[in-house]
C-alpha cells in the first residue's frame, strides 16, 4: 500500500536527527529500472525552495533514479548557500546508490530560512542507503511525516490484474491549498510508460485531486508531487486505464490528507453546479471553501446558508442572486436567493460536511475539499 507496492522499487524511513524525539525524519526511494522515466508537478509560488529548484532541473531529463525526501528542513527561502547544500546532499545520495546525480531528486519540508544541516543529513543519507528494502515503503511514508499524525499510503493494481500497479505516500497537513502547499508526493509504478505519459497522467489526475483541496488558501515554495516509472512488469497499460489508477491512487491519498488536517473539526465538500464553465464553477468553490465567515459557522455547527451565497456573490465570478441555490447536508436552505427549507433541520453534528451551491447559469460544475478553521495551524 505504498511506493514499494509497485515492482522494481526500494525504500526506507530514517531518524536523521532533525526531529527532537528521534523519530524518522529522512526517507529514500530508489528505482531500481530498468526503466527510471519520471514526471513531475510543482508549486506555483514564485519562491522556491532549493530542492524543489534541484529537481525541476532534473525532471527536464524525464528521468530519476532516486529521490530523498528530507522532512526536517524545508532549506527554503535559503539563496544561494541552500542550492549548495542541496547539491551536496544529492551528490553524496548518488555517490552512496551508484547513480548519476542528474538523476536523484530532492524534497523537503519543515523551517524555511534556515539551511539544512549537513553533519546530521549526511550521515543519515548513508543509514538510508544501507537499509533500503523492497518492503520499505511504509517506513519511507512514516519518516517524512511532520505534522501529520498518521502515514498517508495508497495503492491500485492495474485493472483485470494486468500485472502492473501505481502505489504512493504522501505528507500534508495542516496548510492545503491549490497550488500544493505543504504537500509532498512520492507516486511508483512498475508500467513500462515513458516521461511523455507519465506526465500527462500526472497533469490530469492532480488537476482534480490534489489542487481541489484546499484548507487555508497558502501556497509553500516546495509543493512536490512526483511520479516515478520502473518498467518492471514489462507492461504498457492502456492509456485511460493508467490515468484512472494514477487518478484514484491521488483521490485515495487527497482525501486522507484533508482528513488529518491538524487542529480541523469538519471535513467540507463544496460542489458548484450550474456554472456557465468550469472556471466559473472553480471560482466560486474557491470563495466559498476559503471564507472565514463559512469556516466559522461550519466549526459552530451553525448553518448559516447566507454566508455561502455571500461568498459566492463576492468570489468575482458572474453570480445571479436571483438564481442561487444552496444545500447543505442535502436540505435546500436556499432556492432563487431566498429561504426555502428550515435550515434547523439541517444536521452538522457529524464531520463530513457537503455544501451544494447552484449558479443557474448552466451545466458545467467543480467541487473541492477544504476543512473548518484548523486551530492547530495557529501554533
Amino acid at each position: 500500500m505504498s511506493v514499494t507496492a509497485p515492482v522494481g522499487f526500494t525504500a526506507t524511513g530514517v531518524a536523521a536527527g532533525h526531529a527532537p524525539d528521534g523519530a524518522p525524519d529522512l526517507a529514500l526511494v530508489v528505482n531500481e529500472g530498468p526503466r527510471l522515466a519520471a514526471a513531475g508537478v510543482f508549486t506555483t509560488n514564485r519562491v522556491k525552495g532549493a530542492p524543489v529548484l534541484w529537481t525541476e532541473q532534473v525532471l527536464r531529463g524525464g528521468a530519476v533514479a532516486a529521490v530523498l525526501v528530507d522532512a526536517g528542513c524545508a532549506n527554503a527561502c535559503t539563496g544561494p548557500p541552500g542550492f549548495q547544500d542541496a547539491h551536496a546532499v544529492v551528490e553524496h545520495t548518488a555517490r552512496l546508490l551508484d547513480r548519476d546525480a542528474a538523476r536523484v531528486a530532492l524534497a523537503a519540508t519543515g523551517p524555511m530560512g534556515v539551511r539544512p544541516a549537513l553533519d546530521r543529513l549526511l550521515p543519515g543519507v548513508e543509514a538510508a542507503a544501507a537499509r533500503l528494502s523492497e518492503f520499505g515503503g511504509d517506513r519511507a511514508a512514516r519518516a517524512i511525516m511532520t505534522t501529520d499524525t498518521q502515514p498517508k499510503t495508497a495503492a491500485v493494481r492495474g485493472g483485470d490484474g494486468a500485472g502492473w500497479t501505481v502505489g504512493g505516500m504522501a505528507k500534508g497537513g495542516p496548510m492545503l491549498a491549490p497550488s500544493l502547499a505543504t504537500l509532498l508526493v512520492v507516486l511508483t509504478t512498475d508500467a513500462d510508460l515513458p516521461a511523455p505519459e507519465l506526465a500527462r497522467a500526472l497533469r490530469a489526475a492532480t488537476r482534480v485531486t490534489f489542487e481541489r483541496i484546499d484548507a487555508d488558501a497558502v501556497a509553500s515554495p516546495n509543493d512536490t508531487v512526483l511520479l516515478l516509472a520502473s518498467g518492471a512488469s514489462g507492461t504498457a497499460p492502456d492509456p485511460g486505464e493508467f490515468d484512472e489508477a494514477v487518478r484514484a491512487v491521488c483521490a485515495d491519498l487527497a482525501r486522507q490528507l484533508v482528513k488529518d488536517a491538524e487542529g480541523a473539526t469538519k471535513e467540507i465538500a463544496v460542489e458548484v453546479t450550474g456554472a456557465a464553465d468550469e472556471e466559473q464553477a472553480l471560482t466560486v468553490a474557491r470563495a466559498v471553501a476559503r471564507d472565514p465567515l463559512v469556516k466559522a459557522a461550519l466549526r459552530a455547527e451553525d448553518p448559516a446558508w447566507p454566508r455561502v451565497a455571500a461568498a459566492a456573490g463576492a468570489s468575482g465570478a458572474p453570480v445571479e442572486p436571483h438564481r442561487l441555490a444552496v444545500a447543505i447536508n442535502g436540505v435546500q436552505v436556499c432556492r432563487d436567493g431566498a429561504p426555502a427549507e428550515d435550515a434547523a433541520a439541517v444536521d452538522l453534528r457529524f464531520r463530513e460536511v457537503r455544501l451544494a451551491v447552484d449558479l443557474g447559469a448552466g451545466d458545467r460544475s467543480a467541487s473541492l475539499w477544504t476543512t473548518d478553521w484548523a486551530a492547530g495551524a495557529a501554533r
